[in-house]
């Protein structure tokens, strides 16, 4: 910012913003009001550097970027905005001027539920490193109404509710009506004059909310864009004055049906018809906004490539190849060949998972029904593959009556790219290894990266000051520099105050969110974390069955030297996912047991806060101690979470899958507990008969576990004899194998943490070098490898 503003300005703005915004006196006013007023101050403030940078970006005919994702995961962003405007002590003097306390309007502001886990936080951190690095960037996404779900537990059982995050006012966002666009399903298609031609069935309006992005600095915005459905006809007029009033609804049910919910239960077709016009509805608007700026700006479609790059999270927008060429040719009127080859080298791909039902496919009948030009478009794209590369028979996006979504990906992308070196390795040796071997040099790697604003300088001050005064402030900008602290290390004066301060972020968790769910728990305990989506390859299973053998022995040795350890989990189950939902279950009963145990809860506590978002894991990670990354090695595409412990200073228990390959790397493999089997070994393991049933033979500990839940001791046992099932005759993610690994390494982590010298000393070698995992290095490698693009300097 060119001027930073005082605290007088501040106040004044807020004053303002309080009667003219909100139209209340400072003596009527609640919480609410003044959150608002804050927020609609800060916002003011964000506008010029946002406006200026568009103005920007055109005037310079800049390339920009388009990062299209089903997940933002943005959490609050008052707080955010306030550091990377630089105004915390400003703002601090004049909330205490006016006689608020800052911490409850920042804790007032509800978390946007746009996301579910690490891939809407990786796309909320890349728009603020874009930002930051002053890239020309739009986000896109759908503003959902609801979001994923609001997360409860009742009788230690996950309950899903809805999320009601826009109830209430988003000072953030700027409706845009004036860029709407009319997003078509089903129907037929025809021929006209030699031309194909959709005529939908059925179609809604994408309207466009903006949210500025600032970054570190304050002198650049990207715009995060939004779209909400809105329907083509408001009401049936003549059915309502009919009587039939479910009718005359129907196509306002079908608009706000499509940006209501997150990830609709796809267990059913409805659910899966749902969740494929979401993805065309993102993709298509996203385009259609892409393709009207460009031709305003320059007009030349040969440009396209020059002037947009544009890149896919994940393969829900996938079908952007099938809709880029469909626009070209049936609205721009170019040929299939050339439509073909400029959308390809307009898109790229992120694959973040090797799981093969994480790769979607959606039936021949249903993408016909849904979308039947793209069908034809796909089966096009498909042909004109096989006949141009001579690929093997087994290789193609339609086959098996079904579209692979993931090949489809590939097919019309310039780059594809990974997200951790060992996903990428295994992305060309395994999910995309015939394509790979047509296509040599498409594959990219672009490790994941974290922004430090947020996850380090917002959410950990007392860190952050400690850093501040060591090596200075300019490692938020350039995280290289937390290198400076290697050489204080080894320096008592520092390792104490890095404790004092791990310490003061525990005491506040043990005193807030633990203390409200009943865990007593002590700061001077090892804060053991395990915060991620809920999935059996994240083995929060293995977790739970470690603290269930841990109690057992603790019970046995009453009188034993045992470290005092406080497990405490995060994260959603999907509705439909039964198993992780058992997961979930089994961990707030034992919770329930061991909590309430008078012989062992001094000794160990778990605690399951429920409803897991942003604004959580704020609080969480930086009073870690111990970093949970125990996913199947080759199974995790990178994480992000992994990243943010260990820039926080927690040290990691993990298996070399994902980033954590490369943590361990740089933080050094002695500062870094590793246990379990590697990617290669896990898939031998997994082919050899009967595994589960050898491991847990082996494992006295483990079948201790396991028959302590089986007699009930845990709740009713018939609850778990499916998961039990499950363990003992299949365990497709290895926990019984890696089992007697992991509690080993546990013991080993019990007697690092007891001599505090040497502890705080990893810890601050982690810290120092965490450096590369910053997404401002991911970003740039993105802008050099695969977007080809430049941050706008003047």
């Amino acid at each position: 910012m060119t001027h930073a503003p005082s605290a007088q300005d501040l106040r004044e703005k807020i004053l303002y913003h309080l009667t003219h915004t909100q139209g209340r006196g400072p003596e009527f006013a609640t919480v609410f009001d003044w959150r608002l007023a804050v927020s609609f101050a800060v916002r003011d403030l964000m506008v010029g550097p946002w406006v200026d940078a568009i103005r920007a970006a055109r005037d310079q005919g800049a390339k920009r970027v388009y990062y299209l994702s089903m997940e933002f995961l943005i959490g609050r962003i008052l707080g955010d905005a306030i550091i990377n405007l630089r105004l915390e002590p400003a703002m601090g003097e004049a909330l205490t001027q006016l006689g608020l306390d800052e911490q409850e309007i920042l804790d007032n502001e509800p978390d946007a539920a746009l996301g579910n886990g690490g891939l809407g936080r990786l796309a909320a951190c890349f728009m603020e490193s874009l930002s930051s690095l002053r890239c020309p960037a739009f986000g896109y996404g759908i503003r959902y109404e609801h979001g994923l779900f609001r997360q409860s537990f009742e009788n230690g059982q996950q309950v899903e509710r809805p999320e009601d995050w826009l109830n209430q006012p988003h000072p953030w966002e700027f409706v845009r009506i004036d860029y709407s666009y009319r997003i078509g399903f089903k129907g037929h298609v025809e021929t006209v004059d030699g031309r194909a031609v959709w005529q939908p069935g059925e179609s809604v309006i994408a309207r466009a909310y903006d949210t500025p992005v600032i970054g570190w600095g304050g002198d650049w915005a990207n715009s995060l864009r939004l779209w909400g459905a809105h329907p083509t006809t408001l009401l049936d007029l003549p059915r309502f004055n009919a009587g039939d009033y479910t009718a005359a609804a129907e196509p306002e049910a079908l608009a706000r049906t499509l940006s209501r919910v997150l990830y609709p239960d796809d267990t059913t077709e409805s659910g899966k018809e749902l969740r494929l016009k979401q993805e065309y509805f993102l993709t298509s608007a996203a385009l259609q906004d892409i393709l009207r700026r460009f031709l305003a700006e320059h007009g030349d479609l040969d440009l396209l490539p020059q002037k947009v790059a544009i890149q896919l999270n994940d393969t829900h927008p996938a079908i952007a190849g099938p809709e880029l060429i469909r626009l070209l040719m049936d609205d721009h009127g170019l040929p299939f060949a050339r439509a073909r080859d400029l959308a390809r080298a307009t898109l790229n791909y992120t694959n973040h998972t090797l799981l093969p039902e994480a790769l979607e496919r959606w039936s021949t009948w249903l993408m016909g029904r849904i979308l039947p030009r793209h069908m034809q478009i796909i089966q096009m794209i498909d042909d004109d593959h096989r006949d141009t590369t001579n690929r093997p028979a087994h290789v193609g996006i339609v086959h098996n009556d079904q579209v692979h979504m993931g090949e489809l990906a590939f097919i019309m992308s310039g780059k594809v790219n990974g997200v951790s070196a060992l996903h990428t390795d295994l992305v060309r040796d395994t999910v995309f290894a015939d394509l790979h071997k047509l296509h040599p040099g498409r594959i990219v790697n672009q490790t994941n990266g974290v922004t430090p604003r947020r996850w380090l300088r917002m959410s950990n001050p007392s860190l952050t000051r400690l850093l501040d005064d060591t090596i200075g402030t300019g490692w938020t900008s350039d995280l290289d520099q937390l290198k400076g602290l290697e050489a204080h290390a080894d320096d008592a004066g520092f390792r104490d105050s890095l404790r004092a301060a791990k310490r003061a972020n525990k005491i506040w968790l043990s005193n807030g969110l633990l203390a409200d769910l009943g865990v007593k728990a002590d700061p001077d305990a090892i804060f053991d974390v395990q915060i991620k989506r809920m999935h059996e390859y994240k083995r929060q299973l293995l977790n739970i069955l470690e603290a269930i053998a841990l109690w057992q022995r603790i019970h046995d040795d009453p009188n034993g030297n045992w470290a005092p350890r406080v497990k405490i989990f995060g994260g959603k189950a999907a509705p439909g996912y039964w198993l992780a939902k058992s997961v979930i279950h089994l961990i707030n009963d034992v919770a329930a047991t061991i909590n309430s145990d008078p012989v062992t809860s001094k000794f160990l506590q778990i605690a399951y806060p429920s409803n897991y978002n942003v604004s959580m894991a704020e609080d969480l990670i930086p009073a870690a101690d111990l970093s949970e990354q125990i996913s199947t090695a080759g199974k995790e595409a990178s994480g992000t979470g992994n990243m943010k412990f260990t820039m926080n200073g927690a040290l990691t228990i993990g298996t070399l899958d994902g980033a954590n390959v490369e943590i361990r790397e740089l933080v050094g493999p002695e500062n870094f507990f590793l246990f379990g089997l590697t990617a290669d070994e896990a898939a031998a393991e997994k082919a050899r008969h009967g595994h589960a049933r050898a491991a847990i033979e082996a494992s006295e500990d483990l079948k201790v576990a396991l028959q302590l839940i089986a007699e009930g001791r845990f709740g009713r046992a018939e609850s778990y004899y499916s998961l039990l099932d499950r363990t003992w005759n299949d365990d497709p993610f290895l926990v019984a194998s890696d089992f007697d690994a992991y509690f080993a390494t546990q013991r080993k982590v019990d007697r690092a943490f007891a001599d505090t010298a040497d502890w705080d000393r990893m810890a601050a070698l982690n810290i120092a070098r965490s450096g590369f995992f910053s997404s401002d290095r991911t970003i740039r490698g993105y802008m050099r490898d695969i977007w080809d693009t430049q941050a706008i300097t003047a």
